[in-house]
């Protein structure tokens, strides 16, 4: 099993479309890449804890290869808009990737080149080591699933989690 940490605006996106993925053996929606211990969402989103909005995903490298992992995540989020996706503005809204070691972070490299092949403008995804990752709060984890019929998952969730159905059928659960 392996993990990646990965932050392209709201988790509840990431969450969403990570758990459609045969391979995957568990989502963790949470925050990183701050300095703020144990935030919670309401500190998060105020934009003032440095931390972003990140999945942790968990993987079998085995059955769902590390480059579909990390093509998923450039293709589920608009990694040309900075400090935001959306609506979604500020800096815990951020495209960024956080690597664990050296072997990771070349990993993450190449798949930002590879990204930048497919959007039209700069790619502005950082690169940025991994420091602790605080699981966020229970009502978070498996959002999609269990707010189906929330306005924001049916308007912004939904469509992306459609267009990985269509991108990455071959890696869908059946």
């Amino acid at each position: 099993m392996e993990s990646f940490v990965l932050a392209g605006g709201c988790f509840w996106c990431l969450d969403a479309v990570y758990r459609t993925l045969r391979g995957v053996h568990d989502v963790v929606s949470g925050y990183t890449g701050g300095s703020t211990p144990n935030p919670s969402y309401e500190l998060v989103c105020t934009g003032a804890t440095g931390h972003a909005e990140a999945v942790r995903v968990d993987f079998d490298p085995e059955v769902l290869p590390r480059e579909v992992v990390l093509d998923v995540f450039f293709t589920l989020h608009d990694p040309t808009q900075l400090n935001r996706q959306g609506a979604d503005v500020g800096t815990q809204y951020r495209s960024a990737m956080f690597f664990t070691d050296d072997a990771q972070r070349e990993l993450f490299e190449a798949a930002r080149t590879r990204a930048s092949d497919w959007w039209p403008g700069e790619v502005v995804t950082t690169i940025e080591p991994l420091g602790e990752f605080f699981a966020a709060e229970e009502y978070h984890q498996d959002f999609f699933a269990k707010n189906p019929g929330q306005g924001y998952c049916l308007a912004v969730a939904l469509p992306k989690v459609n267009k990985i159905r269509r991108s990455y059928a071959d890696y869908i659960v059946a």
